[in-house]
């Protein structure tokens, strides 16, 4: 879902350079990657979209409930991956304020105000420690990355960070300002992201695990459809602590590592038939910011404005409608022209703000110590 720049690759098999690190010359883009982003903020949009079906039908709360389980643990491991290569260097810092603080303060009063209109509420009121619906995934990912040079020191990092998880899990006073209890929650799958290496996509991808990722899916379906009537799907939301789900805190000990599991297997089976050939999806895929802050206005549009009343809507056919609407709502939203009309939104540029050594993935650093290098070598000549 995060705006990374292209999946850097050596050769079409390896995996992606840094997030918007920039490469060297021959290098092209890992189609793989792309393909992935897009068809998991499909996923993300095709459940927003799902969720008023749900109360009607037990075959959409099925897809829905199977849809949650790994659909955002999905998008959290593949912005780990991507930020294998951050540290507190001016430039990263950088580009994390331009492509994730900025945003997120732009799009959280967008969203705000939006509201103040369409439920003639004036005095809503404007919180930057508060994201509104999906602007919360903004806030982890800032601070995701700010942690990311601590979790590689660490020998054993995702053990840690499920720990974390688990405390956030069993602790109702964690509370709701920034969205702490998602960040730590979707934590796990981070950091599993960082530690991830091109050789693990491949492994993922051969044909056995392909095959064996068919029953996974088919068995989580079934038992979705089986426990629709009586699974709470708020479990899969990890807005709060396992007390609000009605059970004892210490429970969470327990169901923590299994969700991480359960959303780990899912997330695996799902990889592992994203096709690697690039393909019309692929160019989508790198306008995933896009589409991933956009579409909740249309989303919250059709909750204030009750598009849902319409009885056609709750039939196989008009579910089929919904899931083909909200499809081509989200293409369209990932596209080239709404990317270059929204980008000084989602990606400013913001050269006025900083120093121009800050510019780039480095290279005012580089050129600095060339400077430095080339000062040295006048100074032996000299003496």
């Amino acid at each position: 879902m995060q705006q990374d720049s292209p999946t850097r690759v050596r050769t079409p098999s390896a995996a992606a350079a840094p997030p918007r690190a920039g490469g060297s010359a021959g290098r092209t883009r890992d189609p793989y990657f792309d393909n992935a982003k897009y068809l998991t903020i499909v996923l993300v949009v095709c459940g927003h979209a799902w969720e008023p079906l749900t109360y009607g039908s037990r075959t959409v709360t099925a897809a829905y409930l199977t849809v949650y389980a790994f659909h955002m643990p999905a998008f959290a491991l593949i912005s780990g991956y991507f930020s294998r290569g951050f540290d507190l260097g001016p430039g990263r810092l950088r580009r994390l304020l331009t492509g994730v603080a900025v945003p997120y303060v732009v799009f959280e009063v967008a969203y705000t105000l939006f509201y103040r209109w369409a439920q003639d509420d004036p005095g809503y009121p404007i919180s930057l420690f508060d994201p509104w619906y999906v602007m919360w995934f903004l806030v982890a990912l800032f601070i995701w990355r700010l942690t990311t040079p601590l979790w590689p020191a660490l020998r054993h990092p995702v053990p840690v960070a499920l720990a974390l998880s688990v405390l956030a899990a069993v602790s109702p006073d964690v509370g709701g300002d920034l969205a702490l209890q998602r960040v730590l929650a979707f934590l796990p799958f981070f950091v599993l992201g960082l530690s991830l290496r091109p050789e693990h996509f491949t492994r993922l991808r051969t044909r056995r695990v392909r095959l064996a990722a068919l029953p996974v899916g088919a068995g989580a379906l079934l038992a979705a459809y089986a426990l629709a009537p009586r699974l709470d799907a708020g479990w899969f939301y990890r807005r709060g602590s396992v007390a609000g789900r009605g059970v004892p805190a210490w429970a969470g000990v327990f169901t923590t590592p299994a969700l991480f599991l359960l959303a780990l297997a899912l997330t695996a089976a799902f990889l592992a038939w994203v096709p690697g050939r690039r393909l019309w999806i692929t160019a989508l895929g790198t306008g995933t910011m896009y589409g991933y802050l956009l579409h909740g206005f249309v989303i919250k549009s059709s909750r204030f404005w009750d598009w849902y009343d319409h009885p056609g809507l709750h039939t196989p056919v008009g579910e089929l409608a919904v899931t083909g609407a909200a499809i081509a709502m989200i293409t369209l939203l990932c596209t080239a022209p709404v990317r270059r009309v929204f980008r000084p939104l989602v990606e400013p540029r913001m050269a006025w703000a900083f120093r121009r050594e800050t510019e780039g993935s480095g290279r005012g650093a580089a050129k600095n110590a060339a400077n430095t290098a080339q000062h040295q070598k006048t100074a032996q000549d000299t003496h």
